[in-house]
C-alpha cells in the first residue's frame, strides 16, 4: 500500500532517495524474496500510479476512503486469484527480502495460521521509548499478546523508564527490552478479506494500529523473530538514515 496523504510527510512514497522514488526502491527489494510470484504497488493517487508505472512496475488504483494499509491491500487482493497476499509497507525502502520469506513461510506450514508477522530485538533504549516505534509482547508459542506505541514490557526493577537506574545492564536483557514489530504481514487471502470488513476496533483507534482490530476480535497472529531490521520512513528527516545503496 502506498498512499499520499501522510500526515506527517505528505507525497511519502515518490520522495526521492539516491536517484530513485522510495516506492521503486521497496519493490525492487519485495521482488528479490523467493516466495513472491508478483508485487503490486496499491495506490490512491494518481502521481504515485504514474511514477510506478514511469519505473516499470504494477500499480492499481484504489479508493481514498480506507481506514488502513490493510484494507487498501484487501480490495486489491479480492480481485486476484492467490492464496496468500503479502502487506509491505511502503516506506521501508531496503526491506531485507529475507524478511519477506520468513513471514510467508509459517502460512504454507500451517493450514491453522491465518497471518503472521515479524519482531526483531530492540537494543536501543531511545527505540523503546519512541511512540513512532510500534513494541510487541508474545506468548511462549510466539502468538502475538498485544502491540502498543508504549514501551512494553515495563519493567518495576527498572524505575522511571525515562530514567533508568541501571540503564546501562538492560541492554542485554531482551526479555525487559522488548521487541520491535516490523510492520510486514502474510496473510491467507480469506482472513484478509475478513478482516477488512470488520469495524474498527476500541484498541486501534487508540493506538492507531491496525493489527490490534485482530487481537480484539480473538483471532492469532504468529509472531516470528528476524535478526535483519529494516529501516522505516515516517518523517522527512528520517532518509538520512537511509544507508547508501
Amino acid at each position: 500500500p502506498a498512499r499520499w496523504g501522510s500526515t506527517r510527510f505528505p507525497g511519502k512514497p515518490i520522495a526521492d532517495i539516491q536517484g530513485k522514488p522510495m516506492i521503486q526502491l521497496v519493490s525492487e527489494q519485495a521482488e528479490k524474496a523467493n516466495l513472491v510470484n508478483e508485487v503490486i504497488i496499491a495506490t490512491d493517487d494518481k502521481r504515485i500510479y504514474d511514477v510506478v508505472l514511469g519505473f516499470g512496475g504494477k500499480a492499481i488504483m484504489t479508493s481514498q476512503n480506507h481506514r488502513s494499509g490493510t484494507d487498501r491491500v484487501a480490495e486489491v487482493a479480492k480481485n486476484m486469484e492467490c492464496d496468500i497476499v503479502v502487506n509491505v509497507q511502503g516506506d521501508e525502502p531496503l526491506i531485507p527480502p529475507e524478511n519477506i520469506d520468513l513471514v510467508v513461510k509459517p502460512l504454507l506450514e500451517s493450514d491453522d495460521l491465518s497471518v503472521s508477522t515479524l519482531m526483531i530485538a530492540i537494543k536501543d533504549w531511545a527505540e523503546l521509548l519512541n511512540p513512532d516505534v510500534c513494541k510487541v509482547a508474545v506468548d511462549n508459542a510466539g502468538y502475538a499478546l498485544y502491540f502498543t506505541r508504549a514501551p512494553i514490557p515495563y519493567s518495576r526493577d527498572i524505575g522511571n523508564m525515562d530514567n533508568p537506574k541501571n540503564k546501562n545492564e538492560i541492554y542485554v536483557d531482551h526479555f525487559v527490552f522488548g521487541y520491535k514489530h516490523i510492520g510486514i504481514y502474510a496473510y491467507k487471502k480469506f482472513f484478509l478479506l475478513e478482516i477488512s470488513n470488520m469495524k474498527i476496533s476500541r484498541l486501534e483507534e487508540i493506538e492507531k494500529l491496525e493489527q490490534l482490530r485482530i487481537l480484539e476480535n480473538r483471532y492469532l497472529i504468529k509472531v516470528v523473530e528476524t535478526k535483519k531490521n529494516s529501516v522505516g520512513v515516517d518523517r522527512p528527516d528520517d532518509l538520512e538514515k537511509i544507508p547508501k545503496i
